[in-house]
């Protein structure tokens, strides 16, 4: 009578490792339990439970996997040229660094090449984005290409706002956020890939992650780990995390013509010439010189505030004053990546 338990247990067990991570890690503690448990029958009874839980999560898992949709990849961006590069590395190395210049595509290209591999099933592909709009931005882009609804399969999250649902392949989020889930689930197995981008940013936050994840890749054998960075010194994280493979992507890159307008020339009398009248005076330079758009970086909410005050002031034809910052609401945020007529200056 002892036997048949027995036999049962050793047919479960081998079924967990298709299940999600987390179910995969509930049952098998159950499982753990039912071995304790002395009495045939009721050692029976418990895991004729098991068996249908196991059944249950197996059909989870199965439709689960039905819904990825189907992946494809810009020809014109970089990345796409190493995705084979890319994939390999993932798929034989636990932790991979990928450098990659702006505009190469790596942000919005390697959860796609981490769904193409099979990852996101068994857990979410974590995508962590040092700010708030960029991670909104990214999943909306990302959300695009797949050609699925943005909450979907591709979900965000950050502060007060959540769009992530149970068929969520690939979520964004601020890497706060991702730092903060940590006190609730203290081996992420929420997610089967952890996606640090823009680590070369070096925040608090993100040297938190990287010390953390470092110390929680030997427990999850099972997690992936991309850190993707600008092409400075990636070789530190490298070593950070055992000398973790490489791969370079090169980036797209544009003339770019540098004008250096010192805010006060030598000889001159205008001692009250601020910042706000210098970006003016750039400004109208631009617009005699032709069409497109123009971004200022500037230092904070306030200063951004002034300058769109100061050239709304100016009344320039046919030209839209977009500032862009954290607190606006989304809807205003996402007035920049809208298509227009005529010229737009953004504030950033």
């Amino acid at each position: 009578m002892s036997t048949q338990p027995a036999l049962a247990l050793d047919a479960l067990a081998p079924r967990l490792s298709e299940l999600s991570l987390r179910d995969e890690h509930r049952i098998g503690r159950r499982l753990e339990g039912a071995r304790r448990i002395r009495k045939p029958e009721a050692r029976a009874a418990v895991l004729a439970e098991i068996a249908a839980d196991v059944e249950k999560a197996e059909a989870r898992m199965a439709e689960r996997g039905s819904r990825m949709p189907v992946i494809t990849y810009p020809e014109q961006l970089p990345v796409s040229q190493k995705k084979d590069e890319i994939a390999d590395a993932i798929r034989d190395h636990q932790v991979v660094i990928v450098a990659g210049e702006t505009g190469s595509g790596k942000t919005t290209q390697i959860p796609k090449i981490c769904m193409e591999l099979g990852r996101g099933v068994r857990g979410m592909i974590g995508h962590t984005q040092p700010r708030r709009i960029a991670a909104r931005t990214v999943a909306e882009r990302v959300a695009e290409e797949l050609n699925t609804p943005l909450g979907e399969a591709v979900g965000w999250k950050v502060r007060f706002t959540d769009q992530v649902g149970a068929d969520t392949f690939v979520k964004l989020m601020t890497d706060g956020i991702l730092l903060a889930e940590i006190q609730t689930d203290r081996e992420l197995r929420a997610y089967d890939t952890i996606i640090i981008d823009e680590a070369h940013e070096r925040s608090l936050n993100i040297d938190f992650l990287l010390g953390y994840l470092a110390q929680l890749l030997p427990k999850r054998p099972d997690l992936k780990v991309v850190i993707t960075s600008a092409t400075i010194d990636p070789e530190r994280f490298s070593r950070h995390f055992g000398d973790a493979p490489i791969v370079e992507v090169s980036g797209r890159t544009y003339p770019v013509e540098v004008r250096y307008r010192p805010l006060l020339e030598e000889d001159s009398d205008d001692s009250d010439r601020d910042q706000i009248t210098a970006i003016t005076d750039a400004v109208e330079e631009l617009q005699a010189e032709g069409k497109g758009d123009i971004l200022v970086f500037l230092s904070g909410e306030r200063e951004i505030r002034d300058t769109a005050d100061a050239l709304n002031k100016k009344n320039l034809r046919f030209t839209e004053v977009l500032p862009l910052y954290a607190r606006l609401s989304h809807a205003e945020q996402h007035r920049v990546f809208q298509q227009h007529t005529g010229r737009r200056i953004v504030l950033a």
